[in-house]
């Protein structure tokens, strides 16, 4: 991964991820990019938002939203992804201001997506690292794409891995097979906060 990102960016990008959130919720009005922010942070980039509410130290899903391509200034992706991931995901109801104390923000800044070439569609598993790459399935008009945590959370191989990403799309799990499916693979710097609103961490991801 050439863009690199050092911890004190993240903590940047985590904290506007979450202000963006509240005052978003407080007001319904999204905040401005800071003055002063790195011009790094200013640079195209894809990026998700991923928000888990916490109880009993167990992680759940509440919300993830972002741009799967580099077209709109990092900054800006990370506040409009954080609200949408907020109040936008239709898997979940929209996050309420009390809830805020009991969430951890998670933002994962993307690499471009890269075509992954094969001669034969069963190679595909070996073109593809767990705890490394993240995933876009494209086929007609169904799209899906899952993050390289994903993976690791759950426990999935390859195989899997790829299914998961049909279903996700909205395809049957094999789709990965069929030729006129395209496969991409991306890779993620992941910054998340430790606790609610706590000390942001380098998220480093375990894999086979």
């Amino acid at each position: 991964m050439q863009f690199h990102l050092s911890l004190e960016e993240g903590k940047l990008l985590v904290k506007l991820a979450r202000e963006a959130v509240e005052e978003y919720l407080k007001t319904g009005k999204q905040i401005g990019i800071p003055d002063g922010i790195p011009k790094k942070l200013l640079q195209p980039c894809g990026v998700f938002v991923t928000i888990n509410s916490v109880r009993n130290g167990e992680k759940e899903l509440r919300g993830c939203i972002g741009y799967p391509y580099p077209t709109t200034p990092l900054a800006q992706a990370v506040i409009e992804s954080a609200i949408s991931s907020a109040t936008q995901d239709p898997r979940f109801y929209p996050l309420s201001l009390s809830e805020l104390d009991h969430v951890v923000f998670e933002v994962s800044v993307l690499t471009p997506p890269e075509l992954i070439r094969v001669n034969k569609t069963n190679e595909y598993p070996s073109k593809i690292k767990i705890g490394e790459d993240g995933l876009i399935v494209e086929r007609g008009l169904f799209k899906g794409l899952l993050l390289p945590q994903v993976p690791v959370e759950w426990e999935w191989d390859e195989e899997e891995f790829l299914c998961q990403c049909c279903i996700k799309a909205g395809l049957p799990p094999d789709s990965w097979l069929l030729k006129d499916t395209k496969i991409y693979k991306f890779q993620a710097i992941i910054f998340e906060e430790e606790k609610p609103n706590g000390e942001v961490k380098r998220k480093i991801l375990g894999g086979k």
